[in-house]
């Protein structure tokens, strides 16, 4: 099993849903950062379950504990460790699942992988919990990448078949962005939000899930991040957002809508912006041959409904082999999309800062940063 990602900057998420803990630890961050701690019990807010009618009325806070690399208000330079304690678990819920794998969890690829010997509560370390240590590490890159006045934000595309606006991808107010970075249903059209939100709970009613798709943007990074073949700048983003549970798709600028458009439509033409490069359109979302152009960096990911359901489904008694049925019990979202969303962030920033450090140096970023007073 790997649980590391990165080559500069590397986080290590260990844990599972319904053991004591669950935490992180980040390799990499250069010594002497002052960390803001509200900022990160934000993000971490974000993705918090029991906070509305559209989540799981499972209830942790995800306090958040630093217990290495963090001293005097500043990073240490050496690998800084964080735990998040589960709180509010219900173990009970899931003790006949280990024989009887729920239809669109990893339980039955779980037991096959690892002899039965996984952690089935909750998910274990397959479980959406793991994305809070995740978003714990992507709270720390952001506010790196703020100082590169790189910002990240996200809207809800679409919830089953009900869809926003989409962002504009050469024209960005930054203060929108803001806005919706700060919102707990963010959307860009009002009306499209209210009737997503009535889907979400028509769904929950009938015990059953639906799903949908972020759209994300990064602005103001510099052009020339990314190495192809292997390491470009989609080849790794995507590595990271695939390691969110219900990320089932991502496509960059116009995606799979760009073959519907020919070539002299599809390719970004490149113009004069004072003394900057950039193009009069973003089919490409920012990134050419696997490297960044310097125009905002635009991506949508679809998220899968919530697999547990309270509706009865078909699976297999693993010890008698034996087809039977399912209703998963517990406490479960009926759409995880919203709180998905500070973990798509996360992966963002992870991969985006793990970039910068590879182009130049864990203190290249920080020229003329002046050490702490001893």
């Amino acid at each position: 099993m790997s649980s590391i990602f990165g080559n500069k900057f590397k986080i290590s998420i260990f844990g599972e849903s319904h053991g004591k803990a669950i935490g992180v630890v980040l390799d990499g961050l250069p010594a002497g950062i002052e960390l803001d701690m509200d900022f990160i019990k934000g993000e971490l807010s974000r993705r918090q379950p029991g906070k509305s009618i559209f989540s799981t009325p499972r209830k942790e806070k995800d306090d958040f504990e630093i217990l290495s690399g963090y001293f005097c208000g500043r990073t240490t330079g050496s690998p800084l460790s964080a735990v998040i304690f589960n709180r509010d678990t219900k173990s009970r819920d899931y003790e006949e699942l280990k024989l009887l794998p729920r239809p669109g969890h990893a339980d039955y690829t779980g037991f096959v992988k690892y002899g039965g010997f996984n952690d089935y509560r909750g998910g274990g370390h397959f479980s959406g919990r793991l994305t809070a240590p995740l978003v714990f590490a992507g709270a720390v890159a952001k506010q790196v990448l703020k100082m590169q006045n790189i910002i990240i934000a996200s809207h809800i595309k679409s919830i089953h078949d009900v869809c926003d606006e989409s962002f504009d991808s050469i024209n960005i107010d930054e203060e929108a962005l803001k806005e919706l970075i700060n919102s707990d249903f963010p959307v860009l059209d009002a009306l499209a939000g209210q009737k997503m939100k009535e889907l979400i709970l028509d769904a929950k009613k009938e015990k059953d899930s639906v799903g949908g798709i972020i759209e994300t943007i990064v602005i103001n990074l510099e052009p020339g991040l990314g190495s192809p073949f292997f390491d470009g700048v989609e080849s790794r983003m995507a590595h990271a957002l695939f390691s969110i549970p219900a990320v089932k798709g991502i496509e960059f600028g116009s995606g799979f809508d760009i073959t519907r458009l020919r070539g002299s439509q599809a390719n970004d033409e490149f113009v004069l912006e004072g003394d900057r490069i950039v193009t009069s359109t973003n089919h490409n979302g920012g990134i050419l041959g696997g490297i960044t152009t310097g125009m905002p960096l635009l991506f949508r990911v679809a998220i899968k409904p919530t697999p547990s359901i309270g509706i009865s489904q078909g699976t297999v008694d693993i010890q008698k082999m034996q087809e039977t049925t399912i209703m998963v019990k517990g406490r479960h979202d009926p759409c995880i999309v919203p709180r998905a969303i500070p973990a798509v962030e996360a992966a963002a920033a992870v991969v985006i800062l793990d970039l910068l450090f590879e182009r130049d140096g864990e203190h290249g970023l920080f020229r003329g940063f002046k050490s702490a007073d001893r």
